[in-house]
């Protein structure tokens, strides 16, 4: 499990931010695409969780250059299709994986990763990327290390490092390190070949959330499939556990908080629908619309809903424990369905007719609850 900080918000902080949605911001790209990021200073619940989110999104022919970071992640393909070329620490070659939508892979620390987006792509390749930034530079943003181009380590050498490095002359060293003015992105020129991703470099590295089988599927209401060290084991090195869920047109999710001190980051895939938290002494923190594009965080044991719009709604989160657990309050799994009926009785100071009524309710219905006609 990941070790957050002493220094973490607390709880009764986490009351007086500002928790709505946001979307990011551009940091840097040009005409192979754009990185964006979420800033702990737009979204402070970032910093506080300890927790950093971006997106990268590569046109056609978009290569996004060898690059490590400064924390462990899980990435997921929003849209599109392409290449990950992924160095393991201490490995003597590179995994070539191709990646599609609904692609979710789990990136520990050391690892070193490009991307590319072939020239004959119809759409862009858009891939986010959630994760722990608790030992990073800057708490709650991601900080890549670039391997070549303008911002690369290697201009930050001099000549003769470079050249004893790779025994090279120092004029060839130079001519190497300076070559690539792009930084971060590039645009590859038309008939530049790049190596061709392999299906069997899949195994172990990916799971694909819209093909796997599912966690929790209601009718009506929603599908859940669940990223943990069972089906992707490199999530237990990089110490997050994620999920993807799509619930119906105006289903609703059933009230839960995560029962291990977790923190919930979620990001709307597509779709729309209401979203409510309360936290400490019963306060609702928070009552949004969440929308396609946005992200959001729920403060640790803090209750979080949701309700799709008529188009339903998808997202993708992560958990801060590769095997996350939850409790709900609603539904046939619900904790209410467990405690005493005089209890209940008692705790809502209600009658006895009246705690029949409500035990009786949603008994086949679980996480999630498909719309009624009253």
């Amino acid at each position: 499990m990941v070790q957050r900080s002493s220094s973490s918000t607390s709880s009764a902080e986490s009351m007086t931010m500002d928790l709505s949605p946001k979307r990011p911001s551009k940091t840097y790209g040009g005409d192979g695409g754009a990185y964006c990021d979420w800033s702990p200073s737009d979204l402070p619940m970032l910093r506080a969780a300890s927790i950093g989110a971006a997106k990268l999104s590569l046109a056609a022919g978009g290569l996004a250059l060898p690059s490590y970071s400064d924390s462990a992640k899980v990435a997921y393909v929003l849209q599109g299709k392409g290449t990950c070329g992924l160095v393991l620490p201490e490995a003597t070659a590179e995994k070539l994986i191709p990646v599609k939508e609904g692609d979710a892979l789990a990136l520990p620390f050391g690892v070193v990763t490009w991307w590319h987006n072939t020239h004959a792509a119809a759409t862009d390749l858009v891939v986010l990327f959630l994760g722990d930034t608790s030992k990073g530079h800057t708490p709650g943003r991601f900080t890549n290390m670039q391997l070549t181009g303008s911002t690369g380590i290697f201009t930050g050498f001099s000549t003769e490092f470079v050249g004893r490095a790779w025994d090279l002359p120092q004029d060839a060293a130079a001519k190497l390190v300076s070559s690539q003015a792009g930084a971060g992105i590039v645009k590859l020129k038309d008939g530049q070949r790049m190596p061709e991703p392999s299906d069997k470099d899949r195994e172990g590295m990916v799971l694909n959330c819209l093909e796997a089988p599912l966690d929790v599927d209601i009718k009506n209401g929603g599908r859940v499939v669940v990223l943990n060290t069972q089906n992707l084991p490199l999530v237990k090195e990089v110490g997050l556990g994620a999920d993807l869920v799509r619930i119906d047109g105006h289903s609703m999710c059933s009230p839960g908080f995560s029962c291990d001190s977790a923190y919930q980051v979620t990001y709307i895939v597509r779709g729309s629908g209401r979203v409510q938290v309360v936290g400490i002494d019963g306060t609702r923190v928070l009552e949004t619309r969440a929308e396609g594009g946005c992200l959001f965080i729920v403060p640790r044991f803090f209750v979080v809903s949701k309700i799709a719009d008529e188009t339903g709604m998808e997202w993708f989160s992560i958990i801060t424990t590769p095997n996350p657990v939850f409790s709900h309050l609603a539904g046939r799994t619900s904790v209410w369905k467990a405690i005493s009926p005089a209890v209940l009785e008692a705790s809502f100071n209600t009658t006895p007719d009246m705690e029949k009524l409500f035990r009786s309710k949603r008994l086949d219905s679980e996480i999630f609850f498909a719309p009624t006609s009253n």
